[in-house]
């Protein structure tokens, strides 16, 4: 059944997981970029490292020593891939939850609740490349072979990760075991989660104006530099020699260390 189950996730869309690489189903608990990904992250990483060292230096020894740094972008990036990734399962998974609801209401089965629920993705996502529509053709397909549903939820519950599906998983089961009102729960859930969503979309707009400051402030000296460089190249001319050469790099030093805290303060998780 689990390759029945891997055929389906791959003919829906690709599925980017450490775990595929050993044919099991996608994890949401981490991101490994692809090769293509990585070798994109290092050129591109380098290339800016390699300008903004030559900005501070002059040198293009010490400018390729400083793009050597490159080998440490990749991880971020991933971290960042994976935050957008997990974002945008947990607002799908509210938007099917409302699509589950409505045809809970309407007397379908779980069943074809969940199959409705694909349909109604893909009116939202027409080129398919959307993890809910995968996850949700996977949990069809091991219907389709017999397995209860109630597993399935929670075997995706537990790559998914996250709280707000973990504990639509559990009330689900408890709900489908002991004789419970599904359709008022899925109502409720969804409410709940829709919520939580709002609130947290509300706080990413009343920060998004600091964040854009915060890059500005980022941008700032390394334009600044270019700009002294361009119209007084004899001003700068002591920074890219000999003493010169120690301020300038402790200036980056400085530069570097304040960037990561500007960051840290604001990567506010919502």
């Amino acid at each position: 059944m689990k390759k029945a189950l891997l055929r389906r996730s791959n003919r829906i869309n690709r599925i980017n997981s450490p775990e595929n690489e050993a044919g099991q189903l996608p994890g949401y608990r981490d991101y490994v970029l692809s090769g293509r990904q990585t070798v994109l992250c290092l050129v591109v990483g380098g290339a800016l490292l390699l300008v903004v060292g030559y900005i501070f230096f002059h040198s293009w020894i010490l400018s390729l020593i400083l793009a050597c740094g490159t080998v440490f972008v990749p991880k971020p990036w991933s971290r960042y891939l994976l935050r957008r990734r997990r974002e945008a399962l947990s607002l799908n998974f509210k938007q099917a939850l409302y699509s589950l609801s409505s045809s809970l209401a309407a007397g379908r089965s779980v069943e074809n609740g969940f199959r409705e629920a694909i349909q109604d993705l893909r009116l939202l996502y027409p080129d398919g490349t959307n993890d809910l529509i995968i996850e949700l053709g996977i949990i069809c397909t091991r219907l389709e072979y017999g397995e209860p549903i109630e597993d399935a939820l929670q075997d995706f519950s537990r790559r998914a990760g996250m709280e707000d599906i973990s504990n639509f998983a559990d009330v689900f089961m408890t709900c489908k075991r002991s004789g419970g009102d599904l359709v008022e729960v899925v109502r409720r859930t969804s409410s709940i989660i829709s919520e939580k969503l709002e609130i947290s979309q509300e706080i990413s707009v009343m920060i998004a104006q600091k964040r854009f400051e915060a890059k500005a402030m980022l941008v700032s000296p390394v334009l600044f530099l270019l700009f002294m460089d361009l119209t007084s190249p004899e001003y700068m001319q002591p920074l890219h020699h000999g003493a010169g050469l120690v301020i300038s790099a402790v200036a980056l030093i400085l530069f570097v260390i304040c960037s990561w805290i500007m960051m840290k303060i604001m990567d506010i998780r919502v």
